[in-house]
């Protein structure tokens, strides 16, 4: 059954409406010391949008974010869907060149950043002449920054007048692309809305839960997981800002919390917490863990305490959810991503695009309501990846005779650590730039917290002259992530390459795996 079926024609921001209505005094979002009702979230949502509208912000207009998990972020997405114009929330790990990037490429006039990054925002200021309007949020005026509180102050609470399309495009959630420069993935009103529904149908989901979010807003992962189904619901969401095992725990116990999205990496640090039986985090009933494989350890370890425990696989471009696997299944179908939701489509498909049979691996095809609808402003990658309605994912997968799905390689050379999602090429473009680089191999190495770290193999062009790791993570800084540099460096003779010039990545993959490297300089 479809739960909030009135719901189905109108966009993610009219859910905040009727539920101020509907649950006016229960409480929507928790921050800190911040607890809105969803009356007064929607009242705070209305004040933004029509502030927001003052600006000349309207129909696709783009409204670029560097916010942390804070309640001015859910407020700004949710204001953004009311006057049809489309949010940008952007990774707060980035470098400033991949940040700037972004801001160009989604031609945003607005940009709302948190008092703890506003160097970012001073330095934009000097760079990108299209933004017209700098917010921050937080207490301590900057320049000539504009105060989020003071701005939305000025402005009634009174419901934006705009008629809303599910087709509507309401974030653009940027990816990495495997051309190194990163992917805005158009994610529509509806797809949320389809996310969500599948989300609450498939999982045992309910108003009365009280979501943690600790998992960054600005990956797919953090946003639609658990945390606008929740708001879909009528449910209550619990934002922090930084993972912490201990601070974590103490949200756990405290707020009563009932469903929770982690990384692998996360579960895995609270596994460790040497503090940890002294918590109780009896409430938890619905969690997942996604973003890579969780190891066997981390789900026996919380079922054996009584913490049900889901795993999930899904993609930015599907809003996420792709499939879910249930818990009484997680160690019958060890391996396994589990099952599609309902609203929810796969294929598996053969070089010819022809459906194999189950066991077969083919490349993974994906189809539904919440499929994203292309590219911001990159037609030939959206040509790519959508056909005939078909998301090709890029994934190689297999199903089995019950139709469980197994991820069997991911995207090509993608690198997963932490939950993050690195691309080798973005990383070795930074490394071309350092003098006395001849050719770069970026690759993802095993890493027992990480899952996966960043190695780098370079050729130099005068191997009398020396390179250290050291010298490396110097020069990236402010031009990379910091999770997207190299934990190691080899630095090699010449790479591996076959007839055709390519680079054998695999063959430096498996040296690796095999515990050899490929020359004796190794850091």
């Amino acid at each position: 059954m479809i739960k909030g079926g009135s719901q189905l024609k109108k966009g993610i921001g009219s859910w905040l409406n009727t539920h101020s209505h509907r649950f006016k005094n229960k409480t929507a979002l928790v921050y800190n010391d911040v607890r809105l009702t969803y009356r007064q979230l929607n009242n705070r949502v209305n004040r933004l949008a029509n502030a927001l509208s003052s600006l000349g912000i309207g129909q696709g207009d783009r409204v670029n974010a560097l916010l942390l998990n804070t309640n001015e972020l859910m407020e700004s997405m949710f204001a953004c869907a009311k006057i049809r114009a489309i949010f940008v929330p952007i990774n707060t790990r980035l470098g400033f060149e991949e940040l700037e990037y972004i801001v160009n490429d989604s031609g945003g006039t607005a940009f709302l950043f948190d008092e703890r990054l506003k160097s970012v925002a001073s330095g934009l200021q000097e760079r990108v002449s299209r933004i017209q309007h700098y917010v921050q949020v937080g207490a301590t005026p900057e320049a000539d920054f504009e105060l989020y509180e003071s701005l939305i102050a000025r402005f009634p609470a009174d419901e934006p007048a705009y008629d809303v399309s599910l087709d509507d495009v309401h974030m653009l959630m940027y990816t990495s692309g495997t051309t190194g420069k990163p992917k805005g993935a158009m994610i529509t009103h509806g797809n949320t809305l389809w996310n969500a529904i599948n989300a609450n149908n498939a999982l045992p989901f309910h108003a009365k839960d009280i979501t943690l979010t600790v998992a960054p807003l600005f990956h797919i992962g953090g946003m639609n997981i658990f945390t606008t189904p929740s708001l879909y619901l009528g449910g209550t969401v619990i934002l922090c800002d930084k993972f912490d095992p201990k601070i974590v725990l103490e949200l756990i116990e405290k707020e009563k919390v009932t469903t929770l999205f982690l990384v692998p990496a996360m579960w895995l640090a609270i596994m460790q917490y040497p503090d940890f039986s002294e918590y109780d985090i009896s409430s938890l009933k619905l969690n997942i863990s996604g973003g890579a494989p969780c190891p066997l350890t981390v789900i026996e370890f919380f079922q054996k305490r009584g913490v049900p425990f889901f795993e999930g696989f899904g993609l930015t471009e599907t809003a996420p959810f792709v499939s879910i696997l249930d818990e009484g299944e997680t160690i019958r179908k060890k391996g396994s991503v589990g099952r599609t939701p309902i609203h929810t489509e796969v294929r598996i498909v053969g070089p010819q695009d022809m459906e194999v049979p189950a066991g077969e691996v083919g490349e993974l095809l994906v189809k539904g309501p919440n499929v994203f609808v292309g590219y911001w402003n990159n037609p030939e990658e959206t040509r790519k990846a959508i056909k005939s309605t078909w998301f090709y994912t890029g994934d190689l997968a297999k199903k089995d005779e019950e139709g469980f799905l197994y991820i069997v390689d991911r995207k090509k050379d993608m690198i997963i650590s932490g939950g993050e999602n690195i691309y080798p090429i973005e990383v070795e473009q930074v490394l071309y730039r350092i003098p006395n680089v001849k050719e770069v191999a970026v690759v993802g190495v095993p890493d027992e917290k990480w899952g996966e770290s960043v190695k780098a193999y370079i050729a130099l062009l005068d191997p009398e002259k020396s390179l250290t790791l050291e010298d490396v993570k110097l020069f990236c800084e402010g031009k990379l992530a910091r999770f997207k540099v190299p934990k190691h460096l080899e630095i090699i003779e010449s790479l591996p390459r076959n007839a055709t010039g390519k680079i054998l990545k695999t063959v430096l993959r498996n040296k690796q795996r095999e515990g050899k490297g490929i020359q004796p300089n190794v850091q």
